[in-house]
This record gives structure tokens, C-alpha cells and sequence, in this order.
């Protein structure tokens, strides 16, 4: 299903370590964002377009990679946002938002981890 300004969207967010898969498939820089977006478009897409919404993973590795469609997401984002707001402290409240809401996500899972990484 293709996006345009107004169309329902379900955003499927993940957060992946860049070395997850790493003992199966030796490391390969990138893999692991790749392999988890398509992974969440296998999981979740039937189901928005039974739904009539666009699915847009939103997927990313702890060291900052974003998957292709996240890149194009934030892309469309970003053009609509400069095309909408007339100030910068406009603009800049979306991307900010959501990179908090990014940090909100790596710090629960870090979180979650920490006493097992401590053992």
C-alpha cells in the first residue's frame, strides 16, 4: 500500500542490536536493522491492509542505523513538517519528540538487560 498525506498508518518500531544474528551469520554491518524490519513487515502487514492502514516499519540498531523504509518514512515526515510549519522551533518539535521517544526505547531495553548483563 503506497502513503499519501492523510492515510491511516501503523508504525511497528523496533530497536535492534547491530549483533544480533551475529553468532549464526557472522557479522555483516547493517544486518541486524534489515533482518528485523523485514521481519516486522512479515509479522504485521497482512493484517493493516486487511485494516485498510499502511504499515511502516520503523526499524533501527543501537548504534543509530535506520532500515531503508525508516529512512523513507522520515523523509516523507520531514518534507511534510518543512512544508507545514513556518518556524523552526515547529519543525524541530516532531523530530524531538521522536528522538526521544527513540532514547525512551533503547533505555528500557537497556533496562531490562542490565541485570542480566551484570551477572
Amino acid at each position: 500500500m503506497s502513503l499519501s498525506i492523510g492515510d491511516p498508518i501503523t508504525i511497528g518500531s523496533n530497536v535492534v542490536s547491530p549483533l544480533a544474528g551475529f553468532r549464526e551469520n557472522g557479522f555483516v554491518a547493517g544486518q541486524a536493522v534489515l533482518t528485523a524490519e523485514s521481519k516486522k513487515v512479515e509479522k504485521h502487514v497482512k493484517a493493516c491492509e486487511d485494516n485498510q492502514h499502511a504499515f511502516v516499519p520503523l526499524s533501527f540498531d543501537t548504534f543509530g542505523s535506520l532500515a531503508p523504509e525508516a529512512v523513507r518514512f522520515l523523509s516523507k515526515v520531514q518534507r511534510v513538517v518543512h512544508n507545514n510549519f513556518s518556524t523552526p522551533q515547529g519543525r524541530d518539535f516532531v523530530f524531538s519528540r521522536l528522538g526521544f521517544s527513540i532514547q525512551k526505547v533503547m533505555a528500557a531495553q537497556f533496562v531490562a538487560r542490565g541485570p542480566a548483563i551484570l551477572m
